[in-house]
């Protein structure tokens, strides 16, 4: 598609909750198509990964074609883009994605002639998190008791880092946190409408629309997770710090920002101690990443297993069609796993 194009410039954060809903459907096969495209009728748009191309999709709506970098079911952390795809770059109106996260796909979108660049990780404030691993394993063990549990709520070891990270060794998961992934859908809207003003209006009122969804699942996590038994969890690896300090929950993984790093003996020693003396439950896993090391800690501590989704890429084994399905089976498995009331 020729489209009038224009640099992007300064985008400001969410604004107040939309009047008009519209009905979203899920993601189309538009942005589960890896087959990068270009030159169609409508306005191209190159996806990072899903939680990029979803916002791409539902913002855009029938006036987009969404492709995604990264397929189904693979890890987008391990990507490294073909040499094909970077060639079928150039050809595309627009490219989503969040610098830090793909080193690859940074470095092939950086390298393209593509003029709109849209950087999900500009469109909000990106903050420090993750988890004692390496060096810093076994430091606290024996240190948490009941009183701990409101007390570290929010309080994510902000000063470690990890490889992974976003752009200065930040954590680029923004999308789990409702209220982050609605500031990034404002802004790109509003680079869809610079980019492709005959639609304009279209992707505005969508934009709303999503945003007032995006609040509205803000709502039902506030409410959810108000009143529970305990405020720590176990995760595999660290890509929960923002919906925890959003809603005044304590992550801790066994991994870090790196779902495939390999934690010592001693961390996974020191969360068996953590989870008896915090009450916690239940290890989280993922559908992405190995669930071995979660399921050996579950079995030697006597805790349950479940899931939680980071939503990297919805595959036949998520718990839902989309993002909004996905996350409202995470607040599910939330409150079980934290003894809601």
């Amino acid at each position: 598609m020729n489209v009038r194009r224009h640099r992007i410039s300064g985008i400001p954060g969410i604004a107040l909750a939309a009047t008009a809903a519209l009905g979203l459907g899920t993601l189309t096969a538009c942005s589960s198509d890896t087959a990068a495209a270009g030159n169609t009728d409508k306005f191209d748009v190159v996806a990072s990964f899903y939680p990029m191309a979803f916002l791409a999709e539902q913002i855009g709506g029938d006036h987009v074609k969404v492709t995604s970098l990264t397929e189904p079911g693979q890890e987008p952390h391990d990507l490294e883009i073909s040499a094909k795809q970077t060639a079928q770059l150039q050809e595309s109106d627009a490219a989503l994605y969040l610098k830090g996260l793909q080193p690859s796909v940074d470095e092939a979108i950086t390298q393209s002639g593509i003029e709109t660049k849209i950087d999900a990780a500009s469109l909000t404030s990106l903050e420090e998190h993750g988890t004692e691993v390496g060096e810093h394993a076994g430091e606290h063990a024996g240190e948490h008791s009941d009183e701990h549990a409101d007390e570290h709520a929010g309080d994510h070891a902000d000063e470690h880092g990890h490889s992974h990270e976003g752009e200065g060794g930040k954590d680029p998961h923004i999308w789990l946190d409702p209220v982050k992934y609605a500031e990034v859908a404002e802004g790109v809207g509003k680079a869809f409408e610079k980019a492709d003003p005959d639609h304009a209006a279209d992707y505005r009122k969508n934009t709303e629309a999503l945003v007032k969804r995006l609040g509205e699942l803000n709502t039902k996590f506030e409410t959810g997770l108000k009143n529970t038994g305990t405020k720590v969890f176990i995760t595999t690896h660290a890509a929960f710090g923002y919906l925890a300090e959003r809603y005044g929950l304590t992550e801790e993984a066994i991994s870090g920002l790196d779902p495939d790093s390999e934690p010592s003996g001693a961390r996974v020693k020191d969360l068996a101690t953590m989870a008896k003396a915090d009450g916690v439950s239940t290890v989280f896993y993922e559908t992405l990443v190995s669930d071995k090391t979660a399921k050996t800690l579950a079995k030697d501590a006597r805790l349950e297993t479940d899931v939680l989704d980071p939503i990297e890429g919805i595959t036949d084994k998520s718990r839902g069609d989309d993002y909004f399905q996905v996350m409202e089976a995470n607040l599910k498995a939330l409150q079980q796993a934290l003894g809601a009331k």
